[in-house]
């Protein structure tokens, strides 16, 4: 019997639907064995095994402390020739760790404790720990290098920001030159021929931004380079190292690894030349007026969860309408005039001031969601960014021609020895140890953690839930507790600004506007009845110190407003408080109309509107699913867009001649 066409349609959807899943199938079984091999390959260095060679590192204390100085410089001369050789057994590097430990103590004062000792084991073995805030890893990661750099391969120490990276070379250095040993930092401001010098040091401090612009200035220089064998090879030449940047990459330690392997993982760092002028300008325009013709609904389809908006027949026959005759050219390519009027409601719609982006000095600045900072040299691209600048009626900057462009989950794969901290890492583990190939080690507590969990409130609208927080801030204050406030924008941190202005309660607001003095206000909100209002930029970098008599009166209490789109974050706050067995407390407050919810959970989160309406107090503990349910969705749709931002430079590299 002959099939029909409908049948025959049918048959081939089947097939292939079958063969997706089987692809998928086989994708993720492919995902297992990484996995399983990562964990083969560092048995034997697991949890246990640094414990152990930790507590043996200890034991040496008192020989290496009874050692005078000038015998201290001779020990220590002996176990650098022997890693220089390459030819250092377990007993060496316990050696090493022990000689790092005093000469830690003697310079600076800071004898690393047993977890730090198991932490810059873990990195010397190439893996991933995970320390909690306040646990020390900047002296972990000094203590790590320390050792990595007397085996003469340049190791890079990979910070979140110049100011850290700045900070922890200076403070750092006085260990590693009785090592033998210079570290030095490249920030943004450095001339090119003070990079060049910095980057020749044994170990250099600097942010994943500034080292992968490098890195691709250099292959534009040289170059494709496809892998880090060829890219040592080809390095390795007579006269090559003076006209390049970055020699090559060896050992890299990635300070919160999780927030520059996994956050910024989907956005690649782009080197790009400006063109002269913009031909489009007008277009934008143009689309932007037509866009504020439509209605949402009637028009077009709003996507939240994709930030995509998507016309619909009568929104199409409605531009045509507007179109008027004299409007030939672009507008006549029905496809190409879809698209601006497309992007000009995602940035209308989609992408609001505040949050995803500010203005400085006429220009749309993008706001990274992940830690709140500016990013001035990054563009959205396929027209966004105009459509931005056209909403607010500023000067369009001309769209940029693209030189190089590379992820940081692709460069960083090319080290010979990649390691990192943070203290979060076991939310991503898994992802870890597939896609990097990296195992994750949860390093103890020096101290046990003090911290009280509050349980969460949860209220239906934002109104009732600003209002809670003014009223939790008001009450710890009037206790002399000083409170840290996360927000997730810019726009809720001002919001609150003027809340607690107006109640009269003095206080510090940090955000990527209010930065100058971040350092100082992040280390001074743990002082008696401080209250500090901040985006996720005080999340990460500084230690939070409690004043004098804070301890007493409960310690520093947290406050999260808003959950963000991976639980690594929420916990990186709640982290500032109860550091190396200090008290402290923390607390949730959410609200269902918190933009998490309502992008990736709107319909369950209407449904709970419309059910609890006019309710002004908490709501019952089982409300919380819908957060949970909200966030799982979106860091799955974060982890399949970093898979598939992988897949498509795999791909590329793979088709394009050597």
């Amino acid at each position: 019997m002959t099939a029909t066409p409908i049948q025959s349609d049918l048959a081939m959807y089947s097939a292939i639907r079958t063969r997706r899943r089987r692809q998928e199938y086989m994708r993720g079984w492919d995902a297992r064995v990484a996995r399983y091999q990562t964990k083969l390959k560092h048995a034997r260095s697991a949890l246990p095994y640094l414990k152990r060679e930790s507590e043996a590192v200890l034991k040496m204390e008192k020989q290496w402390a009874e050692l005078g100085e000038k015998a201290l410089d001779e020990k220590v001369l002996e176990v650098r020739e022997v890693f220089a050789r390459r030819q250092y057994k377990d007993e060496h590097v316990r050696l090493a760790m022990a000689a790092a430990r005093e000469i830690a103590w003697r310079q600076i004062g800071e004898r690393p404790y047993m977890v730090q000792v198991m932490g810059a084991l873990g990195l010397f073995n190439g893996q991933i720990v995970e320390m909690v805030t306040g646990e020390g890893k900047t002296l972990t990661a000094a203590i790590a290098a320390t050792v990595l750099g007397w085996t003469r391969r340049p190791t890079h120490v990979i910070t979140v920001n110049d100011y850290l990276a700045e900070r922890d070379a200076e403070s750092r250095n006085k260990i590693y030159h009785r090592a033998g040993l210079h570290a030095s930092a490249v920030v943004g401001e450095m001339q090119p021929h003070d990079r060049l010098a910095a980057y020749r040091q044994p170990i250099v401090y600097t942010t994943q931004k500034e080292i992968v612009a490098d890195w691709l200035r250099d292959q534009l220089r040289l170059g494709r380079i496809a892998d880090p064998v060829s890219t040592r090879w080809k390095l390795s030449g007579v006269g090559s190292q003076a006209s390049i940047m970055v020699p090559g990459l060896h050992v890299a330690i990635v300070d919160e690894i999780d927030a520059i392997l996994i956050d910024e993982a989907v956005t690649p760092l782009i080197i790009a030349q400006p063109r002269e002028e913009d031909p489009q300008a007008d277009l934008y325009i143009r689309a932007r007026d037509l866009a504020k013709e439509l209605e949402p609904k009637k028009h077009f389809k709003i996507d939240l969860a994709k930030r995509q908006c998507k016309l619909n027949d009568r929104g199409r026959d409605k531009i045509g309408e507007l179109l008027t005759d004299e409007e030939h050219g672009i507008w006549r390519a029905i496809r190409r005039r879809e698209e601006l009027v497309e992007q000009a409601l995602v940035a209308e719609y989609c992408y609001h001031f505040g949050q995803h982006y500010h203005i400085q000095e006429d220009k749309v600045v993008i706001v990274d969601e992940f830690t709140g900072r500016f990013m001035p040299d990054r563009q959205w691209q396929n027209g966004l960014h105009q459509a931005a600048e056209a909403k607010h009626d500023l000067p369009i900057t001309a769209d940029r021609d693209t030189l190089a462009s590379l992820s940081f989950q692709r460069y960083f794969q090319q080290y010979e020895h990649l390691c990192g901290m943070t203290g979060t890492a076991a939310d991503a583990k898994v992802e870890m140890e597939t896609t990097y190939k990296l195992p994750v080690r949860i390093i103890p507590t020096n101290k046990p953690i003090q911290r009280v969990q509050l349980p969460d409130w949860i209220f239906v609208t934002e109104q009732l839930k600003w209002q809670a927080v003014a009223d939790e801030i008001d009450e710890m204050h009037k206790l002399g507790r000083p409170v840290l406030v996360g927000t997730r924008s810019i726009e809720a941190s001002e919001y609150l600004d003027r809340l607690l202005t107006d109640r009269g309660l003095e206080h510090q607001v940090l955000n990527a506007v209010h930065h100058k003095d971040e350092a100082e206000i992040v280390s001074n909100a743990g002082q008696r009845g401080a209250i500090t209002v901040a985006t996720n930029m005080a999340g990460r970098g500084t230690d939070i110190k409690l004043g004098k008599g804070v301890d007493d009166l409960g310690g520093l209490h947290v406050i999260l407003t808003e959950r963000h789109a991976a639980r690594r974050i929420d916990r990186q706050l709640f982290g500032r408080s109860g550091r190396q067995g200090d008290p402290g407390s923390a607390r949730e407050i959410n609200s269902l109309e918190d933009e998490l919810v309502l992008k990736h959970a709107g319909r369950v989160s209407a449904g709970l509107r419309t059910r609890f309406a006019g309710r002004t107090t908490p709501l019952p503990k089982w409300v919380r699913f819908v957060f949970n349910l909200a966030q799982r969705r979106a860091q799955n749709k974060a982890f399949h867009a970093r898979a598939s931002v992988l897949r498509h430079e795999e791909d590329l590299d793979r088709s394009l001649p050597r």
